[in-house]
């Protein structure tokens, strides 16, 4: 099968989808690799360490979108490249379709096979591709953050951990997933009073007995929201449905109540966002200001890490990767239902069913299994 690896070309995106490595693998099992040069640079990898694993470098993403059987990305398809996908060609990437629905339709138009990392499971019903950029996202909603409460930053000037006689920030964190954990321990490592809110008990227990003292867990309801909006000086969006749209907890109208010079940082902004008045951003323009508050909707968040994010994104995505590659996307997620969970799209029919509700469009089961 021939491989097609892109350099990304989302603003400020810096990762890439198959290090040397995956490459090697790939190209030991007799597949070829095409690689539109420079892909990797972004995360500190040059053409020539491809060129050793095995990769063909080619000059433009046309040759690869012309030539590859199956596409490996890391953010979903740009507008530049959407006349570019082919009929039954195989789109192995994030999608978040549920965020976009001109994109749900340009893929649709396309009558690509769209698997989405972002819907993948694995047995324990969690997701496994999902779970890296998480931990990464939610390490930086803190650091983004606490960098936005300074003064220059249009933020209320506070130091996110204090100093002694001085309180420090408090964070509120709005989901107790893998978003949220991470963002929390990273807020408590730096002395910031920590209030994780979930509506699931057994995650709150477990919370509870794993964060230091600075963390203290809530059940989430509407009176908790409003009141720890009151008091927050950063609130983290943490909140996932697994292929839908975010619900809102944070109503715009709920603003109001923040402190003047907050800061939000919605990591869910690709899903639409917990903050109903929250909109995607780019690294280059991360903020904006409603009500006073402090706006961060960077919907790449990951990206500005791209040699960490690189690594941990495709540790996880390799031996998917290798699958589709070696059995075809049809045998792969017959054997997989996991894996079969990532086809959103699939010959012009919209197969995954959050999506498809999202937008009131037509929801048809993969051929591969029915869902």
């Amino acid at each position: 099968m021939i491989v097609g690896v892109l350099k990304e070309i989302k603003t400020h995106e810096y990762r890439v989808s198959v290090v040397p490595a995956g490459v090697e693998e790939l190209v030991r099992r007799g597949h070829r690799v095409l690689l539109e040069t420079q892909a990797g640079v972004g995360s500190g990898l040059q053409d020539n360490e491809y060129r050793e694993a095995g990769a063909d470098v080619v000059k433009t993403r046309e040759e690869v979108y012309a030539k590859a059987d199956l596409i490996v990305k890391v953010k979903e398809p740009q507008p530049d490249e959407w006349p570019l996908m082919r009929e039954g060609q195989v789109m192995f990437t994030y999608f978040h379709l549920a965020a976009e629905r001109k994109l749900t339709e340009a893929v649709l138009k396309t009558k690509c096979v769209a698997i989405a990392y972002e819907t993948i499971t694995d047995r324990q019903g969690h997701l496994p591709l999902l779970t890296p950029m998480s931990e990464v996202a939610g390490r930086m909603s803190i650091q983004e953050g606490a960098k936005y409460l300074e003064k220059p930053m249009m933020g209320r000037g506070i130091l996110l951990g204090g100093i002694p006689g001085v309180t420090p920030a408090e964070v509120l964190v709005l989901g107790g997933g893998i978003v949220g954990t991470n963002a929390a321990k990273v807020a408590a490592g730096l002395g910031a009073q920590v209030f994780i809110l979930d509506v699931n008990l057994d995650r709150l227990r477990y919370l509870d007995d794993v964060m230091p003292a600075n963390v203290y867990t809530l059940f989430s309801d509407r009176i908790t929201v409003r009141e720890r909006l009151a008091s927050a000086d950063l609130v983290v969006g943490a909140v996932l449905i697994p292929g839908a749209r975010c619900p809102v907890l944070v109503p715009g109208e709920y603003l109001s109540m923040m402190k003047p010079g907050a800061v939000i940082v919605d990591v869910g902004v690709d899903q639409g966002g917990c903050v109903e008045t929250i909109r995607p951003t780019t690294h280059a323009d991360p903020t904006y200001i409603v009500e006073g508050v402090v706006h961060y909707g960077v919907a790449n968040m990951p990206g500005a890490v791209g040699r960490t994010s690189t690594f941990g994104l495709t540790n996880a995505t390799t031996p998917y990767l290798i699958a589709l590659a070696d059995k075809g996307y049809k045998k792969a997620c017959a054997q997989d239902p996991g894996l079969a969970e990532g086809i959103n799209c699939e010959h012009g029919k919209l197969t995954n069913r959050p999506v498809a509700e999202a937008f009131d469009m037509e929801f048809e089961p993969s051929s591969v299994a029915a869902r």
